[in-house]
């Protein structure tokens, strides 16, 4: 082996695992020390038992190869609202003293008992909904947001100190962090991973997902918790040639800043220099309410997920949260309904708009990640997609005018994951050969 163990990609180490070749103990070592080099500038962890972690890895490597799982060694980080049996979960929240629960999330135990190690718990902001939490820096430059609010998941992805993390999505904190720190970054179908023992924001938008290097690590954890499409997926890789690829700015294109805006018209040229058929598309005028209606979901969702905490001691709660449960900004109950409607009505008027392609390219955020960590980002272009339930899938590549890393979102209609997958892996060859960032990264 002659790559360092931090630098494998998962499917890569489950080879040398998997063969004996590397064990899990020299693997979660070598990550180990990896961290304890970068973690001081990254602050990616919440939550660190190196004792913990190696006695859980030498127990894994007892075990015999008829009794390996197919995620067997691979080391993941956990977001810190994700309810952990052995090691503290804090919602970085001053309300909570960090005890274990008394059980591992559902999410969790699919992981665990396909014979993945949990590596530790990564930091987010307050309740995944504010910008308070432990100052995660941006691996590519420490000076900017890593994003939010799984901004250690997907910093611990892109700093090498993990292959892969989980992390969640309400409105874009999945794909913008990805986005920032120029990782893989998959939010599924809304309700294709449990939700069970994970901390609220909107019942309606949360969604687990995922960070990696690479879509074919992706498509491990997918295969892990049994995702299928409503139609049989052709397994072999997407051909560009000929392949109807649509561009779609969406209402919120006024926000793109430069970085989005070259990377759009870039990937396209690259795109059709392999064959492909570039399409533009305008969506019905019905979407450009799909953002606010967004705003307003979470919003009174959010109100009734944090009101027990607010009663509790509300001058430990984020201003954020503390505005959310008082109604600042005026949510009514009719509102309420008619975004419920106007959300669930649009939902299969995007699947029949995405099934005519063979895929779909958005924006993953307005351009490169902000300067300072006091402000995640925005995250308008993809609440889009959550709220109405779509997969959806960072794909890195393109570089900014501050060297950061920008990223472009292939997007597909409910229960099209695996399609999702197929088209990101090979739009991504393409983007990462000659998007520009390989060469910064």
């Amino acid at each position: 082996m002659t790559e360092q163990p931090h630098l494998l990609t998962a499917t890569s180490a489950l080879h040398l695992l998997q063969i004996g070749a590397l064990t899990v103990e020299a693997y979660v070592t070598a990550l180990l020390s990896h961290i304890r080099t970068s973690e001081p500038t990254i602050k990616a962890w919440a939550h660190l038992n190196s004792d913990l972690v190696l006695s859980q890895a030498r127990r894994l490597d007892q075990l015999p190869f008829s009794q390996r799982g197919p995620l067997f060694g691979l080391p993941i980080g956990i977001k810190d609202i994700i309810h952990t049996k052995h090691m503290p979960t804090s919602h970085s929240s001053p309300l909570f003293p960090s005890p274990p629960s008394t059980q591992d999330a559902p999410a969790l135990l699919v992981l665990s008992n396909l014979s993945g190690l949990l590596l530790g718990k990564t930091a987010t902001t307050e309740f995944a909904i504010s910008t308070r939490g432990p100052p995660t820096t941006n691996p590519r430059n420490a000076a900017h947001t890593p994003g939010g609010s799984s901004s250690g998941s997907a910093a611990a992805v892109a700093a090498f100190h993990v292959p892969l993390a989980v992390g969640t999505q309400t409105g874009g904190s999945i794909i913008r962090p990805a986005a920032f720190t120029g990782v893989y970054g998959y939010k599924p179908t809304w309700g294709a991973v449990s939700l069970a023992g994970v901390s609220s924001v909107s019942p309606t938008c949360d969604t687990i997902g995922f960070f990696a290097r690479s879509v074919a690590d992706l498509e491990l954890l997918a295969t892990a918790y049994r995702i299928e499409d409503l139609e049989p997926v052709v397994e072999t890789p997407l051909e560009l040639k000929g392949a109807r690829i649509v561009f779609c700015k969406t209402p919120v294109w006024e926000k793109a800043e430069k970085g989005t805006i070259d990377a759009f018209a870039k990937a396209k040229e690259l795109l059709r220099a392999r064959g492909a058929e570039v399409v533009d598309l305008e969506l019905p005028a019905a979407f450009a309410e799909v953002g606010e209606w967004a705003r307003t979901i979470h919003a009174g969702e959010g109100r009734a997920s944090f009101l027990g905490y607010y009663l509790q001691d509300r001058e430990k709660l984020d201003s954020v949260i503390r505005e959310q449960v008082e109604n600042v900004k005026g949510v009514s109950r009719a509102g309420l309904l008619a975004a419920y409607d106007g959300c669930a009505a649009l939902r299969p008027v995007w699947d029949g708009i995405a099934g005519r392609f063979d895929a779909v390219v958005v924006p993953s955020v307005p351009g490169e990640a902000p300067e300072g960590l006091g402000y995640t980002g925005d995250a308008s272009f993809c609440a889009i997609w959550t709220v109405l339930h779509a997969p959806a899938l960072n794909v890195p590549g393109f570089v900014g005018e501050k060297g950061l890393p920008v990223g472009l979102t292939v997007v597909g209609g409910r229960c099209t994951d695996l399609r999702v997958l197929r088209a990101g892996k090979a739009i991504g060859e393409v983007f990462e050969a000659d998007g520009g960032w390989k060469d910064r990264s």
